[in-house]
């Protein structure tokens, strides 16, 4: 059964933000917040690419998120801000505040003429060494996520999760096997790098995620020692008896995937919440590891915001939109181009469904290029 459609945002002239088909809109200060169509001023959230798309002529994002940025479109107009520096674009007062969802993820407010909103792009409210926490920003009108918005989906606690992955990863090792864990490239992979135990044994990266690492670094993230697969003879498979690699998922059933001899795999992600998703992924183990935040995050973030009126973007928008209603909030939706797992998310609700659970209750990659960021 599909879910029903959400109720979209009816324009007002007072609003500071507004949907176009280019994306989202300031008409007082003329720039766009993480449009999917090329324009004149883009503020980036962050650097994922339904966030980060290239063509627009000038861009400006979170100093700390620079490097990624930089490393996945190269040659831009970037200018950086420090978290809480105030910018003013034609009247309206700018400026970005941690989300806690990859490194320089930042949360956009907007102030002109008394009234304030805020833009939350993704974010998780769990403890990450690889970016800064999230902070919560009080507004008026609150622009929030809801990729995880079902009761459904409630995280342990981090280091819980990193404990039960270097314990797999102990278990293999003990055997002679290798442990493949497949992740995104882009935050997780990296949170995965800084969470576990390197002294279980050595730890290979994909090429994948090799600039991105760097990136890290360069920010002062520190990230567990790794290797490169390259770096091991084609029939070596010895090398990998005792090793952890890390991996995009578009590198499971590959050829790539025959360096390694005897393996077991897993995926990290907040969709191995439901047991039907590791089945269709066809791994051997799910952590359930998510870079968004929960459905207690959610409701946490829209109270701590003190906002009256919340605009849902992306992610299971419609039992968002309902429990909004349910605590006397205006509520309702932009229709945007947001979330690169919408398609397994909408799988997901219609499992969750069948289930009977309640629904309302990337590429080999270089050294990036050397380009230029003003501040």
């Amino acid at each position: 059964m599909p879910l029903p459609e959400p109720p979209f945002v009816s324009a007002h002239a007072s609003d500071l933000v507004i949907a176009r088909p280019e994306g989202l809109y300031c008409p007082p200060g003329d720039f766009f917040i993480d449009p999917w169509q090329p324009v004149e001023r883009a503020v980036i959230t962050h650097a994922h690419s339904d966030h980060a798309r290239s063509g627009h002529r000038h861009y400006l994002a979170a100093r700390p998120g620079a490097g990624v940025l930089l490393s996945r479109l190269p040659g831009i107009d970037l200018q950086t801000a420090g978290y809480g520096a105030q910018l003013n674009i034609n009247g309206v007062t700018i400026s970005l505040h941690p989300a806690g969802h990859v490194l320089g993820s930042a949360q956009v407010r907007l102030e002109h003429h008394g009234r304030v909103w805020v833009a939350s792009g993704d974010y998780k409210l769990d403890n990450d060494p690889t970016c800064d926490a999230f902070e919560p920003v009080r507004c008026d009108t609150f622009i929030t996520e809801s990729t995880f918005g079902l009761p459904v989906y409630r995280w342990e606690p981090p280091q819980t999760v990193f404990d039960d992955i270097d314990s797999w990863w102990r278990h293999n090792a003990s055997e002679g096997r290798a442990s493949v864990l497949f992740c995104y490239s882009f935050g997780k992979a990296q949170r995965i790098l800084a969470g576990v135990d390197a002294g279980i044994g050595p730890i290979f990266c994909h090429g994948a995620i090799a600039s991105l690492n760097r990136a890290y670094r360069d920010a002062g993230v520190a990230l567990s020692p790794v290797r490169f697969v390259s770096e091991i003879p084609i029939k070596d498979k010895a090398a990998f008896r005792a090793a952890l690699i890390v991996a995009p998922p578009s590198a499971q059933g590959g050829a790539w995937m025959r360096r390694f001899g005897d393996y077991n795999d897993a995926f990290a992600s907040g969709w191995m919440r439901l047991r039907g998703t590791r089945r269709r992924r066809g791994v051997d183990r799910g952590f359930v590891l998510s870079d968004h935040a929960d459905w207690p995050g959610l409701q946490t973030a829209v109270r701590e915001s003190g906002a009256e009126r919340v605009i849902v973007t992306h992610g299971q928008v419609e039992p968002m939109v309902r429990w909004l209603r349910e605590q006397g909030l205006q509520a309702a939706a932009f229709e945007t181009q947001y979330g690169e797992d919408a398609v397994e998310a909408d799988a997901i609700a219609s499992e969750a469904q069948q289930a009977g659970i309640p629904l309302d209750s990337q590429s080999e990659t270089s050294t990036p290029p050397v380009t230029r960021a003003r501040q």
